[in-house]
């Protein structure tokens, strides 16, 4: 059974940073595509960061380089450093793997980012 497990988040003043990391475990074949996606209050969730299997990125454009996804292939997992934030990062941030061969996705359960003083 594939797991998606995030690491991370937490309160934050704004101007901080924060790492997020996105373990996995169970997988045999490799994953395609690995991303983060975003849900703040009252709103749907977005697709923030992707990385294909190619290694190519693909921000939102509004992160502008405050952001920095980085993917280990190896370990198929996969961070995010976030610096300078603002309370609009404030949101609850998933893991997402899309696994080679199947085709079939996964999500992490989660994982809190609230950007306050």
């Amino acid at each position: 059974q594939v797991q998606l497990v995030e690491s991370g988040g937490g309160l934050v003043q704004p101007g901080g940073s924060l790492r997020l990391s996105c373990r996995t475990s169970g997988v045999r074949f490799g994953i395609k595509d690995m991303a983060w996606y975003r849900q703040a209050p009252g709103k749907q969730r977005e697709l923030f960061v992707r990385i294909s299997y190619t290694g190519s990125r693909q921000y939102v454009d509004y992160v502008q380089g405050r952001f920095t996804a980085s993917r280990d292939f190896a370990g198929n997992t996969i961070d995010l450093k976030m610096s300078n934030l603002k309370p609009d990062a404030t949101a609850v941030y998933y893991c997402y793997a899309l696994l080679r061969n199947s085709d079939v996705d996964y999500w992490g359960q989660g994982t809190q980012v609230t950007v306050s003083s």
